[in-house]
């Protein structure tokens, strides 16, 4: 239809939203306890295998149609504005590619998103500060303890003093096992007074 973007009323209608704005302690948040200290964590939608999420995802990541995350981040930053927690925040970070992914691919799935977070919210988005040291094939069929080891090992941070004390979120298309967001969340700890919260795309759901 003539108003409609990217994503047509019908399925605006089914898709499955997750509703952790309005919960601080969402099924997101929880993911990370005991991992790591967040302030904040949510995701906009479920993600389910064959679903419209899936189909979403898989054309904003493999197909080219970054538009996509543009639209979910507009959408969603309409749930996020009133967080006061993220009112806070700094920086806006995306989960990083390999420089040989991101030749191979061609962009980051993840910068419309966080771009279009950045200007509803009138944080900075930085995509230098964080950075993916080894180049690796997907994680998906690894163990979550076997991920965790090695993801560790991945990520890191370029900074100097005008980084300090500043307040990160982290963004990222879904949440799945937690283990990439984790190791990249404490990599930007080590920036000295760090603080994270992560904004993600969708997060899936058995």
């Amino acid at each position: 239809m003539k108003n409609e973007k990217v994503i047509c009323t019908v399925c605006r209608h089914h898709i499955p939203l997750t509703n952790h704005h309005i919960t601080p302690e969402n099924e997101a948040f929880k993911k990370f306890y005991g991992r790591i200290p967040l302030e904040y964590a949510s995701a906009f939608l479920y993600f389910h295998k064959k679903g419209i999420v899936q189909e979403l995802i898989h054309k904003l990541k493999y197909k080219g149609h970054e538009e996509i995350g543009s639209v979910i981040g507009k959408w969603y930053a309409e749930d996020l504005k009133e967080k006061t927690i993220l009112k806070t925040a700094d920086m806006i970070i995306p989960v990083p590619l390999h420089k040989k992914k991101f030749r191979e691919r061609g962009y980051n799935q993840v910068t419309t998103f966080g771009v279009a977070l950045s200007a509803e919210f009138g944080i900075p988005y930085n995509d230098s500060l964080l950075f993916r040291t080894v180049y690796s094939k997907t994680q998906s069929q690894k163990s979550l303890l076997d991920r965790s080891e090695k993801i560790n090992l991945i990520f890191d941070v370029s900074f100097n003093e005008k980084d300090h004390n500043k307040h990160y979120i982290l963004v990222d298309d879904v949440i799945t096992t937690g283990a990439t967001l984790e190791a990249c969340s404490r990599a930007l700890m080590k920036i000295p007074g760090a603080k994270v919260s992560i904004v993600c795309m969708a997060m899936a759901q058995s």
